[in-house]
Formats: structure tokens, C-alpha cells, sequence
């Protein structure tokens, strides 16, 4: 079976007068950590959907405009075709839009994301879609990791949106970011694993824990603020105690972190890991589980983590 995607413009064979819906991975969301690509589709969308975190993210280098070039839709005459507002938006749980006016003139309609309305958002999104809008919906790190890109396909599926072009626009997630911080703990062979319990028992995450261990993967949980303390000993199970571990916070935010005062990594050991409960902060923080390849490594400025490719070395080069 064979497909073809997108061109960077949007969809090919979409009719005139039909958008795209974006679904944007922007990373950890401060401008730098963005790829050009993000930053251009949600700079020249037509509505972009983020949270009020991702909002002012997004407003430090004018990606989106600032706050104080914003106003009501409904005194702009109105949110564009097919939104909600007033009464309307309140009943369906859909936060009026602002409009906002980049320096060039060109608007851009800013609608709040919040957790518990992706469904309505997803449906909103399809609507202005369907009316010409160019949507951006915004994902932290990258909406195929834990993200947004898979509710978008359900919805277009229980909806029957077949008539919705999609483009998915990645971005860096907190994996690669934190091994980033920490020097090259996944150069070889690793596996992400989510610890929230919110769509399936621990037990499937404990074999899906096990499985990865026996296996020799790096291993990086997310969402550690979820028993973080029993994915540990389950890892111990099959994984030495000695065995490297990097616990990092909202990497690539600098200064401007959720969980603790910045971006921070500590070096500790599979052993002792839970005896660090004050730097597992929330959503931000991600634990990187080295294997027995994986070595502690200095220079004159740091320690890092570093895990060799198959054992290679040097000469291997």
C-alpha cells in the first residue's frame, strides 16, 4: 500500500477552498527548540489552537502576536466560520478565540487548548477547515509521541471527515531533548514508555516495563509523576542497580520551566532513583534508564551519559 502526503503548501488534492489542518509539534516550545517548518505554518495560519502555556511560548519572538495586539472575536465582528462564542461556546466547553494582528497586518484567530475539550477542538478544527481556514493545532514536544496526532485521525474517523487534509508537523519531544542535556544516552537501541494509567491498568505498563528491560533498551518514562517509584522496581527486576539514570526536567526550557525553578538534570543510579522525589516535578520531568553499556562520562565542565552503539569504539569509526 502506498500514499502520498502532503506537499509543505498543504494537501494536493483538496478542493478550492478548503484548508489544512496542522497538527504542530513545537518541542518544548520556546522559539529556539522550534523547527523553521513549525514556525512557519503556525506564524501564517489562520487559527491557531494552543494551550495559554504554548500561547506565551509562542509570543516571545512573535510567532504569534503579543498579547497586547489581540482582541475579543466577537468585537472583531465575530470568530470565523464555523466557531462558537457567547452562550454557545460556554455550552459546548470551546473558549472564544482572540484576534491578533502580526506587524504585517495579517490575523490570526488564538484559541485557548485545554485537556478535557480535545474532542470539541478536533471538531471545531474540521469545521474551519472545511470553511478555508488554515489551522494550526499546537502539540508540545511531538504529536506523534504522546501527543495530539492520533486523537485528530480518530476524530476524522468517527466523524467521517474523510474530506479533512492533515499534515502532521513533528517536532523535538522530551526524549531527545533530555538525552541532549545529558550527552548521548540513546545511541544505541532504546524505547519510550509512558507511566499514565489513564488508558490502560499498570499491570500492561509493568510488562510493557519488564519486556523493555529484559530487552537492553534505554529506557525513558514519561509522565513519571505517575508512579514513577514502582516503575523503578519493576526495572530492578531485570536491571541492575548500578545501571546509569538521568532524571530531567523541561528540557530546553532554560528559565522558563513548569516543573522546578529551570531546566535541570540530575545523574543518579537505578538504585537510588527514588530517593530523588523532590526532582520529579510533573508533566515536564522524564526519566532516562541507562542499559549496562551505558557509562558515566566527565570533562572539565560536566558529567554526561553516554551509550556506545553496539559496543563500538574508536577504531570502529
Amino acid at each position: 500500500m502506498t500514499g502520498t502526503g502532503p506537499t509543505p503548501g498543504g494537501a494536493d488534492d483538496a478542493p478550492d477552498g478548503t484548508g489544512t489542518l496542522y497538527v504542530v509539534g513545537i518541542g518544548p516550545g520556546l522559539p529556539h527548540a522550534m523547527t523553521q517548518r513549525a514556525r512557519d505554518v503556525i506564524r501564517h495560519a489562520d487559527c491557531v489552537i494552543a494551550s495559554n502555556l504554548y500561547q506565551e511560548f509562542l509570543r516571545q519572538d512573535g510567532t504569534i502576536p503579543p498579547e497586547s495586539m489581540t482582541e475579543d472575536a466577537a468585537t472583531d465582528g465575530g470568530a470565523a466560520a464555523g466557531s462558537l462564542d457567547g452562550d454557545d461556546a460556554d455550552a459546548a466547553g470551546w473558549t472564544s478565540g482572540n484576534v491578533g494582528t502580526h506587524p504585517d497586518g495579517e490575523t490570526v484567530e488564538i484559541v485557548r487548548s485545554s485537556m478535557g475539550q480535545q474532542i470539541e477542538l478536533a471538531r471545531e478544527a474540521f469545521e474551519r477547515v472545511r470553511a478555508g481556514q488554515e489551522v494550526a493545532h499546537v502539540s508540545g514536544g511531538d504529536p506523534n509521541v504522546y501527543g495530539k496526532s492520533d486523537l485528530v485521525y480518530l476524530m476524522a474517523d468517527e466523524d467521517d471527515a474523510d474530506d479533512i487534509p492533515i499534515e502532521i508537523v513533528p517536532g523535538v519531544t522530551a526524549a531527545l531533548g533530555g538525552a541532549a542535556m545529558v550527552g548521548a544516552p540513546l545511541s544505541n537501541d532504546f524505547c519510550t514508555i509512558s507511566l499514565s494509567d489513564k488508558w490502560r491498568g499498570w499491570e500492561k505498563i509493568a510488562e510493557k516495563l519488564r519486556a523493555a528491560a529484559v530487552s537492553g533498551f534505554t529506557i525513558v518514562l514519561y509522565n513519571c509523576w505517575r508512579d514513577y517509584e514502582r516503575a523503578v522496581e519493576v526495572l530492578r527486576e531485570h536491571r541492575t542497580d548500578d545501571a546509569p539514570v538521568a532524571i530531567v526536567n523541561d528540557a530546553g526550557r532554560g528559565e522558563a520551566g513548569r516543573n522546578l525553578d529551570d531546566e535541570t538534570y540530575t545523574l543518579t543510579t537505578l538504585g537510588e532513583a527514588t530517593e530523588h522525589d523532590d526532582e520529579v516535578g510533573g508533566m515536564g520531568t522524564s526519566l532516562i534508564v541507562g542499559t549496562h553499556e551505558t557509562e558515566v562520562w566527565e570533562n572539565d565542565y560536566d558529567r554526561f551519559l553516554v551509550t556506545p552503539r553496539g559496543g563500538r569504539d574508536v577504531d570502529d569509526f
